[in-house]
Formats: C-alpha cells, sequence, structure tokens
C-alpha cells in the first residue's frame, strides 16, 4: 500500500489568497486520516492536492515516499469517491464500475473478475444491470466506491461522500465505510464539515481552519484535550461551553464578578468545561476543588437516552448534559459543579494552557 506525506504544503489563488498555509501532515500505511473543519478550511482544496487536480504552490506532497507534484492525477494510483458520485447516467452499474479498468486495457475476464468480486463485498450483485436513476442515493454511493475499489489503488480519497445522504443512511454508510477501509487495508483521506462524521471515522483526525492546521491526533485525545477554542467549539455536539474569566487576587472571576472558587493557571482568560463533564446539585455547597456556578433553567431538550439543559449561568449560556429523562423544568434554579480535573483553560489567543 502507501504513506501519504504533506511538507509545508500551500496554496495560493492570484497571487494573494491563502487557500492553504503550511500544512504538514505524515498519514501512515493503511490508517485512514480525516480532514475535518467548516466550509472554506482548505479541507478540500487539500485532498484536490493530493489527488493531482489542484496544483500546489509551495510544499511537496509524497505518495509512497515519492515526490508528485509535477505527476498528473492519473499516474498517482489514487482513486477518489465524490459527494455527488459522479456516476454515468447513460450506463449500467457493472459499466460504471469497469469503465476504468478498460480504459487501462484491462484483459476483459479479469475486468469481469474484479467487478464481480467487489460488487458481492458491497451488496451490490443484483444491482449490475441497473442504471443509477434507478438506485437509491445509498446504492449510488457504493457504486461509486466499488468504482474506485475495483482500481486496487495505493490511495483512496473521499470528498465529503456521505453529504447529500439522510442522517440514518449518513451512519450505516459510515459504518459500511469504516469496515471496508479496514478489510482492505488501503491508505485513505477523507473530508468532511460533519465532526461526527470525523470521530467515528478517524484512526487520524486533522482539524483545519483558515487554511491551517488546528490540531492532528487521535480522535479522543482531540475531544480530551483540545488545542485551543476553536478545537473545543468545533469538536463536540453540543460543542465545549467557554466562558471569560478574570484573575482576582489568588482566584479568579467571571465577567460579571462570579467567583469560580479557584486560582486560573497564568494567562487563562477563558475557562471551559464540556456538556457532560458537571454535576447538577440542587443546594448551594461548592465541593472542593470544583467550579460551582449558580445556573437557571431556560430550556429542557430531551432527545431519548439523554437530555440536553440550556441555562443562564453568570451572563453567560451554557449547555448541560444529563442521563435519561431531565427532572429539571425551565426557571428552574441549580447549580452546574465542574471539578477541576475536567475544567479547560486557554489563553487570550485562545491557546490551550
Amino acid at each position: 500500500m502507501a504513506t501519504v506525506d504533506l511538507k509545508d504544503v500551500e496554496k495560493v489563488y492570484g497571487g494573494a489568497v491563502k487557500a492553504v498555509k503550511g500544512v504538514t501532515i505524515a498519514i501512515p500505511d493503511k490508517a485512514l486520516c480525516v480532514l475535518v473543519g467548516p466550509s472554506g478550511c482548505g479541507k478540500s482544496t487539500l485532498l484536490r492536492m493530493i489527488a493531482g487536480l489542484e496544483t500546489i504552490s509551495s510544499g511537496t506532497v509524497s505518495i509512497d515516499g515519492k515526490v508528485v507534484n509535477e505527476i498528473g492525477p492519473t499516474e498517482r494510483d489514487i482513486a477518489m469517491v465524490f459527494q455527488n458520485y459522479a456516476l454515468y447516467p447513460h450506463m449500467k452499474v457493472y459499466d460504471n464500475m469497469a469503465y476504468g479498468l478498460r480504459n487501462r486495457g484491462m484483459p476483459k475476464d479479469e475486468i469481469d473478475r474484479r467487478v464481480k468480486d467487489v460488487a458481492a463485498t458491497l451488496e451490490l450483485a443484483h444491482l449490475l444491470d441497473r442504471r443509477p436513476r434507478e438506485l437509491s442515493g445509498g446504492q449510488r454511493q457504493r457504486v461509486a466506491m466499488g468504482r474506485a475499489i475495483v482500481r486496487n489503488p495505493k490511495v483512496f480519497l473521499f470528498d465529503e461522500p456521505l453529504s447529500n445522504l439522510d442522517a440514518k443512511l449518513r451512519g450505516q454508510m459510515r459504518v459500511e465505510i469504516k469496515n471496508l477501509q479496514r478489510s482492505l487495508g488501503v491508505t485513505s483521506v477523507y473530508v468532511t464539515h460533519d465532526q461526527l462524521e470525523a470521530m467515528t471515522l478517524a484512526d487520524i483526525l486533522v482539524v483545519m481552519n483558515a487554511g491551517l492546521v488546528e490540531q492532528m491526533g487521535a480522535p479522543l485525545d482531540i475531544y480530551e484535550k483540545p488545542a485551543s477554542t476553536f478545537v473545543a467549539s468545533f469538536i463536540g455536539a453540543p460543542p465545549m461551553n467557554l466562558l471569560p474569566i478574570v484573575a482576582s487576587g489568588n482566584g479568579a472571576t467571571l465577567a460579571d464578578g462570579t467567583d469560580i472558587g479557584m486560582a486560573a493557571p497564568a494567562n487563562a482568560v477563558t475557562l471551559g468545561f464540556r456538556p457532560e463533564d458537571v454535576d447538577v446539585v440542587m443546594n448551594a455547597d461548592r465541593p472542593e476543588g470544583a467550579v460551582a456556578l449558580p445556573a437557571r433553567v431556560e430550556a429542557v431538550e430531551p432527545v431519548g437516552a439523554e437530555s440536553f439543559l440550556y441555562c443562564a449561568a453568570a451572563g453567560n449560556r451554557i449547555v448541560v448534559r444529563v442521563s435519561g429523562r431531565a427532572t429539571a423544568k425551565p426557571d428552574d434554579d441549580l447549580r452546574i459543579v465542574a471539578k477541576s480535573e475536567k475544567l479547560h483553560w486557554f489563553d487570550q489567543a485562545g491557546k490551550r494552557v
């Protein structure tokens, strides 16, 4: 298979607009790397540079140890799955999957073997005589994946392949893609703006913002120790609660003067905690080694196995996740308690302290 290495990769449009700013990423063999970030952060541009569909302004892209900056897409031995499937509407499923192999001049019996083997793996064998218009969205996406798989490439590239599917089907396809990538053992780069999709699929997660890599690592490591307020607010649903603080003698207060009951680290100006990392109490006690904030419930959102409480606390809006059906109701007064080991601190630049 192959490794994919990006070193100081930049993309500049019109000599002035930097879409990608010095990105360095090392993707090991057989890993699934997910690029995630908001629209316009440069993730799709980066993917297209790996594919050879965009020129690289500076830096290098290497596949299997070979710099491919000057090599065209067809010579890079990659296969790409697009958001809009990109199937030929007049061709049957079999012919869509076989098209690239025929262009390579592969023997007919080898084409037939590959197409039927992959169709069986993807549960498409009974659909080989149908045309794309006769398929559901999920079936079309499997055909697009099958067309990529039959080529037996060194690297798979996925450009938001599930964006056009409904929520239930996206969940099913995430599992299929993850299982398929593991069984094939093909190095893969996957672009999405959906942080849930990114967390569940990635071996390596790369969070991008404004053309830069904000943080890279294992998904749970990034979730538990976000490197910046951007990562903290982008990864997680609901996102981390972020509250501005002010140093006050040996302690710290929130912006409205509420004492948080402990000293903040040097240079910290923002306090953060995840919605699930707090306890809800009805008394006024402040546990030792914890931040306790008076709060008033503004709204309750039950979602089945858990509920979300949207609260006003010391001039801030915070979200609390509780298990099961919430007993709290709008206008209830309570206290939100977050223990010190569950707190996150960030400096003026938004970087983790």
